[in-house]
């Protein structure tokens, strides 16, 4: 070993054991995982994309056949005051329902006027309401034998993104970068902590009085804060199977991850003088670097900001591989964004770090 890597593997090493020697973020280490892993399998691991409708006195079941084929299950009850029941007290999950009256048919064939009452629970969404209404009508019609009002135009039914109909991301998948990223975010605190004590204490001082030169100082830094954080986000991410068929592709992308916030956390060790400050500035890169692993927890397609945000290349790297099996190859242009922010926060906690040190 030369004598410059010498001096950045002794400076490294004595990084760790200050680490380890920190009970604070070594207890929050250590239980930040254990919780991340027990969360993560109790979380459900299917979707289930069907509706439950309760109905009473149809008259309609070749039309209900047909709609349990589009995602509906259909359970019929005998009265109206069963179908409430069901509905109030949750039974088999039904959350909707529609009362037909008696001789619904009749009374829509002869032109009588007639009400089907809708029933829902407060956290239907409106367009399962506003679908509902549509069936009533159209059972109006199909009752009446009366073609609608008003003539639907043919339709080309164009899925703008992932058409992911049938194949649903689970909460325990859509969670996975989140607690990822709440690794990494853990271990760029630590590092900043690290590094604003140093600072405080004139250690850093005491290191440059050595043969040791302020690059030295500077890359064991980014060194032993890269290590901690990428050795922690691939123990959690083994322990929740996440590796798959694509551990190299996921590993990587770990990697600059781990850079990447290494960068931010020498930024805030260097502006921060105490604990409180620390969490201050951590707290500043923390929130909108999260919006991307949040926004993979709703269905759709992220906005074009939300792409814009440096975290967002590697939480969908990390969904992209670990739940749809994506190779490197379809990941290349994640991956050049990725290692651009990367050199841009590892470049920009250099600077900001070594004109600390140079002031000292």
């Amino acid at each position: 070993m030369s004598g410059r890597a010498a001096i950045i593997g002794s400076i490294v090493a004595k990084d760790l054991r200050e680490f380890t020697r920190d009970r604070f973020y070594v207890v929050i280490t250590v239980v930040g995982l254990a919780f991340y892993i027990l969360i993560f399998w109790v979380l459900p691991d299917t979707v289930d994309e069907t509706i439950e409708l309760g109905i009473v006195q149809t008259g309609m079941g070749e039309f209900f056949e047909q709609t349990a084929e589009q995602g509906l299950t259909i359970t019929p009850f005998e009265t109206e005051e069963q179908l409430r029941n069901a509905i109030v007290e949750g039974e088999d999950r039904i959350s909707v329902g529609l009362s037909f009256p008696d001789r619904f048919v009749e009374q829509v064939a002869s032109g009588m006027p007639t009400t089907v009452t809708v029933y829902v629970t407060g956290d239907v969404p409106p367009e399962i309401r506003n679908t509902l209404s549509a069936i009533v009508t159209e059972l109006g019609f199909l009752a009446s034998g009366q073609a609608p009002l008003v003539t639907q135009p043919a339709e080309a039914e164009v899925v703008l993104g992932v058409d992911r109909a049938g194949d649903q991301i689970s909460l325990r998948e859509r969670m996975r970068p989140l607690f990822a990223f709440f690794v990494l975010v853990i271990e760029m605190m630590a590092l900043a902590t690290l590094v604003a004590s140093e600072i405080q204490t004139r250690t850093v001082t005491a290191v440059l009085a050595t043969p040791a030169r302020v690059s030295d100082f500077l890359a064991a830094k980014g060194i032993a804060g890269t290590l901690l954080a990428f050795a922690q986000a691939v123990l959690l991410m083994a322990a929740i199977q996440s590796f798959g068929n694509r551990p190299g592709t996921l590993l990587l992308a770990l990697l600059l991850g781990s850079v990447m916030v290494t960068g931010l956390g020498l930024i805030a060790g260097s502006a921060g003088r105490d604990f409180l400050s620390i969490v201050f500035w951590s707290m500043l890169f923390l929130i909108p670097l999260m919006i991307p692993a949040i926004a993979t927890m709703f269905p759709g397609t992220a906005a074009a900001w939300v792409k814009a945000i440096p975290s967002w290349p590697l939480v969908d790297i990390i969904v992209q591989a670990t739940t749809f099996d994506a190779a490197f190859g379809e990941l290349s242009g994640q991956f050049a964004a990725l290692a651009g922010w990367c050199v841009v926060a590892f470049v920009g906690g250099w600077w900001v770090l070594k004109r600390k040190v140079v002031a000292l």
